[in-house]
This record gives C-alpha cells, sequence and structure tokens, in this order.
C-alpha cells in the first residue's frame, strides 16, 4: 500500500535538529519555550541569553515583561520540567529585540 499525500517535513528534521542542537542551558530553554510559555506569549516574548542559570527573556513591550515577571515561578517550574540540561534558577524579563543580544 502506497502512501497518497507526503509526510510532514517536521518527521525527517527533528532528529537531525536535535542532534546538531547545542548542549547548552539557552538552547534547551529556547526549544522548549513554546511549549512551556503558549503560543501567545512565544509570539511577544523570546528568551535571548542565559548566564548562570539567569535566562534573559525579551519581550515585544513592557506589559508582557511585567506579566512574565509575575508568571516567572510557573514558567521556571515547566522549563526546568522540560529540559535535561542545566537548570533555571530566574527569568528576567526585559523589553527589546528577542533576537540575540
Amino acid at each position: 500500500m502506497s502512501r497518497r499525500s507526503p509526510r510532514p517535513l517536521a518527521n525527517a528534521i527533528a532528529p537531525l535538529q536535535d542532534a546538531l542542537a547545542p548542549a547548552t542551558l539557552l538552547a534547551a530553554v529556547q526549544r522548549a519555550w513554546p511549549a512551556a510559555a503558549g503560543e501567545a506569549i512565544a509570539r511577544e516574548a523570546a528568551p535571548v541569553t542565559e548566564r548562570g542559570g539567569v535566562v534573559t527573556i525579551a519581550c515585544s513591550a513592557a506589559v508582557w515583561a511585567q506579566e512574565l515577571d509575575l508568571m516567572a515561578p510557573l514558567l521556571m517550574e515547566k522549563l526546568n520540567a522540560a529540559i535535561d540540561v542545566g537548570e533555571v534558577v530566574r527569568l528576567r524579563c526585559v523589553t527589546g529585540p528577542r533576537e540575540r543580544r
């Protein structure tokens, strides 16, 4: 029996992506962020740096930074449950560009 529709490309790329991803806390947090934070938050904020377990989250607006500060304990719990490299000890939420600084 032949397959009539194409398979999702993500199925083929996922193992390669996992193999090539750096084994750092920041990379692990960036991979886990959309699921841990949720789609709406992930559109407005993203992890950009990490130092000593403190992950900086760049937010599109000050109101998002303030909201994420309030949600930090829950987000850290979800992130730490989803990652296997290191531990997030604090989220630092700032307003700014959501690409790496």
